[in-house]
């Protein structure tokens, strides 16, 4: 497996970076058209575009680092060394997070609506980034025999790619990358219910991914670890309270009381 995608001279442009972009610019293009679609102007969604996702990357190293600080406390400088590898979806999340809050309340936004249109992005971003671990052959699952992959009805490119000095592993980005591409599914025909209430989709991204990840995470080889239990099952746990508390609140609302469907009615001064 070759985790180039283009080479010349002494230069490399990695498999990875180039999955990254693709899954950032078709999510942009997502969300605008969707911020769009409910009456916000083009460039106060670009920048607010612009910042997430580099405050998010920003924030998935971050994350990565901290929980890997026994080795970068060594290097220091090797936490700069992006281009090596060691980014964390959750601190992405949270760093994403921060800043559409910070965004919003600048611009006297509604958050939860903007986090929802959000949502189908970041399920698509994570869905096609995870493949970049497939060219890298990282994070992975433990060892598994072929057949039992085959007995998965998984493609045969997929199971080969998982074949690692003649050991066969659990694709588990390809678990997660299918996991989230079902949920864009679903939150893309969720959204056209007539009552569908704002912040819906967003408690519906907090359940569903961490209950996958979870699943997912306990299959992995990789982890990072905070003492003997995996960060991402964790934080897992607490995120899928937080949006099962969410929709609790949700549910306590009137039918017509603050649907996803609606259109902002005041100007926004950008």
């Amino acid at each position: 497996m070759n985790p180039v995608f283009l080479s010349f001279g002494g230069f490399e442009i990695k498999w990875y970076s180039v999955l990254l972009l693709v899954g950032v610019s078709l999510g942009i293009m997502l969300f605008m058209k969707e911020g769009k679609k409910h009456g916000y102007q083009s460039e106060l969604l670009f920048n607010l575009c612009f910042w997430t996702v580099i405050f998010a990357f920003l924030g998935a190293r971050t994350y990565y680092v901290i929980f890997n600080w026994n080795i970068y406390s060594k290097d220091p400088v090797s936490i700069f060394k992006i281009w090596e590898g060691g980014l964390a979806i959750h601190g992405g999340i949270i760093g994403g997070f921060l800043t559409i809050l910070y965004y919003c309340h600048k611009y006297n936004i509604k958050m939860i609506k903007i986090v929802d249109y959000v949502i189908p992005s970041l399920f698509l971003g994570q869905a096609i980034g995870r493949w970049g671990n497939y060219f890298n052959q990282e994070a992975h699952g433990g060892i598994v025999a072929k057949s039992v992959l085959q007995s998965y009805h998984l493609p045969d490119f997929v199971i080969e790619g998982m074949n690692i000095n003649g050991i066969y592993y659990h694709p588990t980005f390809f678990y997660e990358s299918m996991w989230c591409l079902l949920g864009l599914i679903i939150v893309l025909l969720l959204r056209h219910y007539k009552y569908l209430k704002a912040g819906t989709i967003t408690c519906f991204y907090l359940m569903w991914y961490s209950v996958g990840r979870f699943f997912i995470e306990s299959m992995r080889t990789d982890s990072l670890m905070l003492g003997g239990f995996k960060v991402a099952q964790l934080v897992s746990c607490i995120l899928f309270i937080v949006g099962l508390f969410g929709l609790m609140i949700l549910s306590r609302k009137g039918k017509f009381e603050d649907l996803y469907s609606e259109s902002i009615r005041e100007e926004i001064h950008y």
